[in-house]
């Protein structure tokens, strides 16, 4: 079947009658869950559930942003408060011991998700910190060293794999540089294309993951009129060239104010750049629809990556 270049989200924890209609009638590519869409463990399998019967699809992609610490939607569940600066600190005074409880704690975690049926988390965050790193990121991110932030998104997307969960690496090709918050306003990063390849691609470099998020940022050296979710020269030369990522490409939300164009402009904009999936996260029933309404069918490429994700999901 196909489905369109969307990934769309939902107000409540009960799906309203349209939304039931988008759902069946509609085909988006998959749906996020958010915070507001989770009260109990029944509520929200029961939730996902019919999602999955509503779209005839029992694999049907439902992800969700569970990262830990500060960013967790699944308060209401479980509480974890461990960051991924805690492990890559971990890591970098230990890496066996780091290894051994990140694997149970990825382990762990990935049951919940499983059993409740969620089946694509958006971790790893591969942006490396700097001193002046926006607090949007700050322990969010692994650590400021480079090469660790690698190894700790090779072993997140390994263990995920082990229990049948795509991961999705993000902010590509790096959101460390940016001073401001993307949600909020259009970072603008002024360092050339040699240093952001030194350190802010370089963990990204030639990932496995099936899944990638762009950055809403402005890299002015690489391409000044346009932020990297919506910047053809970006995600050709930099994301796909130099960075060699070649799995499905997603914008992050495209409601976020880093945009300055309304959200279907925004979202036709990154589909055209190069985008494979646009990413919608603030829940509301009539931007789903418009949305969904102006983006295209998913591409030949995207079909195909997305078969081989429900393949890996057995």
């Amino acid at each position: 079947m196909k489905t369109k270049a969307i990934i769309i989200s939902i107000k409540g924890p009960k799906l309203s009658n349209i939304e039931k209609i988008i759902l069946s009638q509609e085909n988006p590519w998959g749906i996020i869950l958010f915070k507001r869409n989770i009260k109990s463990f029944n509520q929200t399998k029961s939730l996902i559930s019919e999602i999955k019967k509503l779209t005839k699809n029992n694999k049907f992609p439902i992800m969700i942003d569970e990262e830990g610490g500060a960013v967790s939607r699944m308060n209401a569940l479980i509480n974890h408060n461990f960051t991924a600066n805690f492990f890559g600190k971990l890591y970098k005074d230990d890496k066996k011991l780091c290894t051994k409880i990140y694997k149970l704690y990825i382990n762990s975690l990935s049951q919940v998700l499983k059993s409740l049926g969620i089946n694509i988390n958006t971790i790893p965050v591969l942006d490396v910190l700097r001193t002046y790193t926006n607090k949007i990121i700050g322990s969010r991110s692994f650590s400021r060293d480079k090469k660790i932030v690698n190894q700790m998104g090779k072993l997140t997307l390994k263990y995920l794999s082990i229990n049948k969960i795509a991961g999705v690496i993000k902010h590509i090709p790096g959101h460390g540089s940016s001073l401001l918050d993307s949600h909020k306003k259009m970072p603008i990063v002024n360092l050339s294309k040699k240093k952001l390849n030194k350190i802010d691609f370089y963990p990204f470099k030639f990932s496995k993951a099936k899944f990638a998020m762009t950055a809403h940022i402005l890299f002015k050296k690489i391409d000044k009129n346009h932020l990297a979710t919506i910047s053809p020269k970006i995600i050709k030369k930099i994301i796909r060239e130099k960075i060699g990522f070649k799995g499905i490409l997603i914008s992050d939300d495209i409601s976020m104010k880093a945009l300055k164009f309304d959200i279907v402009t925004s979202a036709k904009k990154s589909i055209k750049a190069g985008c494979n999936l646009v990413l919608y996260c603030a829940g509301n029933t009539s931007d789903n629809l418009k949305l969904i309404k102006s983006l295209p069918y998913i591409d030949k490429f995207t079909a195909k990556k997305t078969s081989e994700f429900f393949k890996f999901l057995g």
